[in-house]
Parts: C-alpha cells; structure tokens; sequence
C-alpha cells in the first residue's frame, strides 16, 4: 500500500488549489496532510489572453506551493499538475506553463475537459456512495463546467462545456445589478448551450444532482440540511430557488455584505445560482447533494489506488 503522501495540484480558472495526502488505513480513503486555496482568477480581463495581474498572482502563488512542498518533504516526482480552461484557452498560457516550470521545476499538464469530468467523478465518488438511481454531477469552474451523468455502473455520458462562471460574468453581468434584459440573454445563452445536456438527460433521466465543491459550497452554507452520518450535505431545490430570487436583485457589494457570502465569490456567485436554476429546470432534479470532493481528489486516487 502506497502510504508515502503525494501532491496534486489543480490549477482552476478561479483557483488553484494544493491538496497534500496519503492513503489512509482504510482501503480507498484519502487521509489529508494539508490543504490550500488561493483566488488567481486568471480570466480576470478576459479568458482569451491571462492579463499581468492575474499571471503575477498565479506564478507567486506556484512558488509559494513549491516551497510548501519542500517543507512536506514532497519530491516534485510525487506531484501532479493539472492545468484547466484559461491554461488551455489564453494565448500566453503556454508561457505561463513554461515559466512556472522554470522558477518552481513544477510542470503542469494541460488537460481536455473531457478528462477533467472523468476526474470529478472519480473523486465526488470518493465520498458520495454510488446512488440507486441515476445523478448528473457538476463541477462550475471559471472556465468550464463539467457535467457527469452516471449510476452504480459507472460513467454513462461526460461532457465539458467552455460556460464557466468567469465566462458568463464576463460576457453578460451588464450593469451593477444585472439588467433584466442581460438576464434573459444570459438564461437564453445557457438553454442553447446545454441543448446536449438535455438530450443526454433525456435519454438518461436522473434524481440528484451532485455539486462538486466550489460554487455548490456557498450553497451550502446558506441552504444545507448536513446531518452527522454523512460527510457531505444536501439542499432542496425549493430552498435553492428562494436564494436564486433574493440574489437575482443584489449588486456585488450588496452580496459582499450578506453574513456568510465569501469575499472572493461574491461577484460571481449571481451569474452561477443562474446556471444552476437552468439546470435545475431543464432536469425537473428536486435535491442538490454538495460534494467537498472533486478533481483535486479524483487526482489523488489516481495516485494512490491504481494499484491497490
């Protein structure tokens, strides 16, 4: 058994993430060494090009893990990293790999979002037991949002849309609060760009949806019914669609002022509820269970238990 700890390293359009951990006792457990998080937000003036604030906070940020990893004693033969939507998208996010390679001995590997499903679901199954019935998972990064429809026998249907919240804040948030023509447009862009979601979902119909982390985290501070016999938590989608419309009015800085709301996700946290909501119509699902894992853990099972 591999009990030595490992590091991975998730590099979001939003955050980059570091998660050191070895394999527990128990077979397929992760026992968690450290864990840290840090907002880049590397498409910050656009996902088309990493502007020079956002690359100078993620470069400090990648030689601040470095030397974290020097105080764990973690050989750099023992990290993974992955790079995600703006890495693969911006023009100058080669230039960033290479660089960040250069100062730290770090490498990250760019990877298709096809991979990153794959990845969700294996951590989110980690910790959320295989359902009965069928559960769409979805991870809303800020450049992508990975979608996962899969039951007891596995994955049946993955697909990664270019849809992150980064993306639509962006494109639609016009003004401060956001107008309700902005609104429909927004609403009208993602129904057309889930079309093969929801012809997915109608051929696999399923119950839950699973949130993996991120923006289903603020959800859940507000809308969660966690009892102590599970380790992650879940939300009825009435209570969602409350929260959805008291949000719907608010500017950022009345949202930075709501107790409870992170400083760091209180501009984009309106554009992804919105996302949500469309989901949630489109697949007639009634309850969100909200996963801490994600890819950074389906990165580390990888690591750990291919050989168990």
């Amino acid at each position: 058994m591999k009990h030595h700890p490992y590091a991975v390293i998730d590099l979001g359009t939003n955050t980059f993430h570091l998660l050191i951990a070895q394999q527990d006792d128990d077979p397929y457990t992760i026992k968690e060494i450290t864990r840290l998080r840090r907002f880049i937000k590397l498409a910050e003036e656009g996902i088309e090009t990493i502007g020079n604030a956002p690359y100078q906070r993620g470069l400090k940020t990648l030689k601040d893990f470095r030397e974290i990893l020097k105080q764990y004693n973690i050989p750099l033969e023992k990290v993974l990293a992955f790079g995600t939507a703006a890495l693969r998208t911006a023009s100058n996010g080669q230039k960033f790999i290479e660089e960040v390679a250069e100062e730290t001995g770090i490498h990250i590997e760019l990877i298709p979002g096809s991979r990153e499903a794959l990845l969700i679901h294996k951590g989110v199954s980690l910790l959320v037991p295989p359902q009965s019935e069928r559960h769409l998972i979805m991870d809303i990064g800020g450049g992508s949002v990975e979608f996962i429809l899969a039951s007891e026998q596995g994955v049946e249907w993955c697909q990664s849309f270019p849809i992150g919240v980064a993306v639509l804040h962006n494109r639609f948030y016009h003004p401060d609060p956001i107008s309700q023509k902005h609104l429909e447009l927004l609403k009208q862009f993602l129904k057309d760009s889930l079309q093969p979601l929801q012809t997915s979902l109608n051929q696999f119909p399923a119950k839950r949806l699973i949130g993996a982390s991120g923006t289903f985290d603020v959800l859940e501070t507000f809308l969660s019914k966690t009892t102590e016999e599970y380790k992650y938590s879940t939300v009825v989608s009435n209570d969602f669609f409350n929260f959805h419309q008291q949000l719907l009015p608010t500017s950022i800085a009345e949202r930075r002022a709501i107790k409870g709301m992170p400083e760091s996700r209180a501009d984009m946290i309106l554009v992804a509820v919105v996302l949500v909501e469309v989901v949630l119509r489109l697949s007639g699902i009634e309850e969100i269970i909200v996963s801490p894992y994600a890819m950074k853990e389906g990165m580390l099972a990888e690591l750990l238990f291919e050989e168990v």
